[in-house]
């Protein structure tokens, strides 16, 4: 019986040194602020990667991370503009770019998203029993579209444009044209794999096309905002598209010689010379989704 009760103790002495050193991480999280324009800004905290446009006519933000990082998101914003953002778009439904979405439309912001935003956040929110009430649905996207939408304010075009099946069923990117600078959301993780959402609609074909496509709209010039990582470039977005499409090949030849999906996801002979790309989503984690993703579409 003492030694149950000893037991419990340093248990329960652990669970509040992880659950201190939790809190610590959370209270140490600061909001970078990147000038990029003129009008543009990108905010790094904790999740994808901030937008920020603003102008006379109104303050365009692009995600907004998790919810408990709305306070210093919006003190970081403040430090740049003095007005409230009139409008929140959603390059996806993940948690850490939607996560502030009720905070930020309390705020008076207007969501805007891809319609299979909207469907993938209500679907989730049935499921988990949230959202069931009026004030709670200001989570959801209340302006949806299709394939683009257009924005024409503060001096700028702004395109909004969907990518299929790419990260998301629902990913879109954000082009300002005179600002020359392209935030894509998740459908780029700047210098590492891409996580590549097979059970959301995303798959290793639909990422290659929205890689292709982003090299389509930008130029040598262009300043392009990643769903996480740092400021990067076309050149950036090529050399990508080429780790993405040798994978794939790779990956497609080990099918065809009728490899099973546990012996490509131990072959590290696919991903020989893509180490750097190692992050959250590993070499082997890479493999095995693009294996799925292969098999699935």
């Amino acid at each position: 019986m003492h030694r149950l009760t000893t037991t419990k103790r340093i248990l329960f002495f652990f669970s509040l040194i992880i659950s201190a050193s939790v809190l610590s991480q959370q209270k140490e999280v600061n909001i970078l602020s990147i000038q990029l324009t003129d009008q543009i800004y990108m905010l790094k905290g904790q999740g994808g990667n901030i937008g920020l446009f603003v102008g006379e006519d109104a303050v365009f933000m692009i995600d907004d991370q998790f919810a408990s990082l709305t306070p210093k998101i919006l003190v970081a914003i403040k430090e740049i503009t003095p007005k409230k953002v009139n409008y929140l778009i959603n390059t996806h439904w993940h948690g850490d770019h939607t996560g502030g979405n009720e905070n930020m439309a309390k705020e008076g912001a207007l969501i805007v998203a891809h319609n299979n935003v909207r469907k993938r956040m209500s679907l989730k929110s049935l499921k988990e029993g949230v959202l069931l009430d009026d004030d709670k649905n200001r989570a959801l996207p209340v302006i949806t579209f299709d394939k683009d939408l257009s924005f024409h304010s503060n001096g700028d075009t702004i395109l909004a444009t969907h990518v299929h099946h790419a990260h998301t069923d629902g990913d879109i990117l954000i082009y300002f044209m005179n600002n020359n600078v392209l935030h894509t959301g998740d459908s780029f993780f700047q210098g590492k794999f891409p996580y590549i959402d097979v059970n959301s609609g995303g798959s290793i074909d639909g990422y290659i096309a929205a890689i292709q496509k982003m090299i389509m709209i930008t130029d040598d010039q262009t300043k392009i905002i990643p769903g996480h990582g740092d400021i990067a470039t076309r050149k950036d977005l090529e050399s990508y598209l080429l780790m993405l499409s040798t994978l794939r090949d790779r990956v497609a030849l080990e099918i065809k010689k009728g490899k099973t999906i546990q012996e490509v996801k131990i072959n590290s002979a696919i991903t020989q010379g893509y180490e750097s790309f190692n992050g959250w989503i590993t070499e082997a984690r890479i493999r095995e989704t693009i294996y799925t993703s292969l098999l699935n579409h």
